[in-house]
């Protein structure tokens, strides 16, 4: 877990330090408006290179943590590292998805990188730190702070090639991110979400204002520049039988399906997804999916 320019101060125990101007420094951090001077951070530091950035509401609904879940499970499969900020709601969903499916994930905090936030999410945060990578601008044992938390998104956007938002209220630090991303020149999407729920605003206002729009995995594979039809191949056919069949049965929420028939939910809300766009699957107002009967000529 060295980086090959000898400039990464280690410790025994997993941390690391890199200064602005060493050799090593994350080059895509390097060129925005304002580098943070140093780098404080836990886990593999080889993953700080351009990745997705995948960020969202802490309050968040149930349809952003479904979404973020969904498209950063699909681009961490895809060798994408995916960038957020730890926080509750569609962050956690995120970081979670990519752990599940044995993917890379980073996770930039508004404290230092050797302290557990938000309450409640140590488990979370030691399994980046074990399997992925947390990282600060801020020294060691540095609290949180609310002025931290909107200096850390610009880490975000600057880490990344591009940003997904899938939930945004407007103002919020969400939002924030997307506007420093586009002035950084990074792309920027948005997942379209209802106009009457104040937590889809900001994504909504973006795609006005010309954020590509994110609907299913084929828009964000074409826009990763990845080729969607690769992506049918993914999943086994019995996997997709069994997913069908199931919601065939009993309309089911993704998580009920993934616990009853052992799939990872990644996998479980790509083939929804997959059901419903080709008119095989409704999803109901309560979350379940069901089959939608088919008319036999």
């Amino acid at each position: 877990m060295r980086l090959s320019s000898g400039t990464l101060i280690q410790s025994g125990d997993g941390r690391w330090e890199i200064a602005l101007g060493d050799s090593g420094y994350p080059e895509s951090l390097a060129l925005i408006s304002d580098p943070p001077k140093r780098l404080y951070g836990i886990g593999d530091p080889e993953l700080l290179r351009p990745g997705l950035a995948v960020i969202g509401a802490r309050k968040s609904t149930p349809y952003g943590r479904s979404a973020a879940r969904l498209f950063a499970g699909w681009a961490a499969q895809r060798g994408e590292i995916i960038l957020s900020g730890a926080a509750i709601g569609c962050d956690q969903a995120a970081h979670r998805a990519a752990l599940e499916v044995e993917g890379s994930t980073v996770a930039v905090l508004g404290c230092g990188a050797d302290v557990d936030y938000p309450q409640g999410a140590h488990s979370l945060i030691e399994a980046i730190r074990e399997r992925g990578c947390v990282l600060s601008e801020l020294p060691w044992g540095t609290h949180p702070a609310r002025w931290a938390f909107a200096k850390r998104n610009r880490i975000i956007a600057g880490l990344s090639r591009a940003v997904l938002v899938v939930e945004a209220s407007v103002p919020s630090g969400t939002f924030l991110t997307a506007d420093f991303a586009l002035s950084e020149g990074r792309d920027v999407f948005a997942v379209p979400g209802s106009i009457f729920a104040p937590e889809c605003r900001g994504a909504n206002r973006l795609i006005m204002q010309g954020a590509s729009p994110v609907t299913e995995i084929s828009d964000l594979a074409a826009l990763l520049g990845v080729d969607a039809s690769e992506e049918t191949g993914s999943i086994a056919t019995a996997t997709r039988d069994e997913v069908l069949a199931a919601i065939t049965a009993d309309p089911m929420r993704p998580d009920d399906i993934s616990h009853d028939l052992g799939i990872d939910i990644v996998t479980v809300a790509i083939r929804l997804s997959e059901l419903e766009h080709s008119g095989l699957a409704h999803r109901y107002p309560d979350a379940r999916y069901g089959a939608v009967p088919r008319v036999k000529g």
